[in-house]
């Protein structure tokens, strides 16, 4: 199988899997102190993957230089994006956060990804871009402003947006260290590190955590949970880490262009409800933004 292959199929399976996500995270805030939720899924996340590195390599040391740099993407793109993102599905529904997290991902990461001097705006990657955004304006905008933007919509959009800065802040950053070392050995520290921060954040400041250690959860946010770890922690995680490096911040970041797509098939399928003209338009259009992005210039 070729390089290019072998990559877009793991694009691919970024695409799916945190396409389902919201559904799950939305499923597990709603019932379990949201730090313990998300504290328990990546500190054994964690506790794989670096288990997984050290049967293979034998090793598990990084300069220090490199450790310090994983200590802040970890408080970034774990501790505070869980803490904002799970908060703020609390108070607006999954698909609304998932409509905000899809539009700000790309531009973000672009955004701090030129900051950081990895990539500059081209003519391509606007259109890609541009896209994008309009897709989903298009396939959800309808739905989202017919609803009610009370105050508790507004806080929790304004938390899921903070969740998306920090996480592609996070990730431009991880970029260098990627390249240097072992994308699944960043991954295990970064996660083992962000859910050993978010566990003492639960006990502290979450009510109701002690009870839920009891794991008296019901079956829907257990499923949620181990759908969580499993494809999103262990798997989509890692795959992204490894396209950030090849492929940089805002290629790899284009999955929020066909992640809402999948939203919308997963809906009709287990939900049943009909795709419309104009979410037809929007899907077109997402896609025609992804494939601009991953085109070669």
């Amino acid at each position: 199988m070729s390089t290019l292959i072998r990559q877009r199929l793991m694009f691919a399976f970024v695409c799916l899997v945190w396409g389902s996500t919201w559904i799950a995270m939305k499923s597990g805030a709603t019932h379990v102190p949201p730090a313990l939720f998300a504290g328990l899924r990546w500190t054994i996340a964690g506790i794989i993957q670096l288990f997984y590195v050290y049967w293979d390599t034998g090793r598990l040391r990084l300069p220090w230089n490199a450790m310090r740099t994983i200590l802040i993407v970890a408080v970034l793109v774990n501790t505070l994006n869980q803490l904002f993102m799970l908060y703020g599905l609390r108070h607006v529904a999954s698909g609304i956060g998932a409509v905000i997290n899809s539009g700000l991902t790309p531009l973000s990461l672009l955004a701090f990804a030129m900051i950081g001097g990895h990539e500059r705006l081209t003519k391509r990657v606007a259109l890609a871009m541009g896209l994008g955004v309009l897709g989903i304006v298009v396939l959800f905008g309808p739905s989202a402003a017919s609803g009610t933007l009370d105050a508790s919509t507004m806080l929790g959009a304004l938390l899921v947006t903070m969740g998306t800065l920090v996480y592609s802040a996070g990730s431009v950053l991880a970029r260098p260290i990627t390249q240097a070392h072992s994308p699944t050995l960043i991954a295990g520290l970064v996660s083992l590190i962000g859910g050993l921060t978010l566990l003492p954040i639960s006990f502290a400041f979450e009510p109701g955590t002690l009870e839920a250690l009891r794991f008296d959860w019901g079956w829907g946010p257990w499923i949620a949970w181990l759908f969580l770890l499993f494809p999103a922690s262990l798997g989509a995680s890692t795959i992204f880490m490894i396209l950030v490096r090849d492929w940089g911040p805002s290629k790899a970041g284009s999955f929020a262009f066909i992640s809402p797509i999948l939203a919308v098939f997963e809906g009709m399928l287990l939900n049943g409800e009909a795709m419309t003209p104009i979410e037809g338009t929007g899907m077109a259009l997402m896609l025609g933004g992804a494939w601009f992005a991953l085109r070669k210039a």
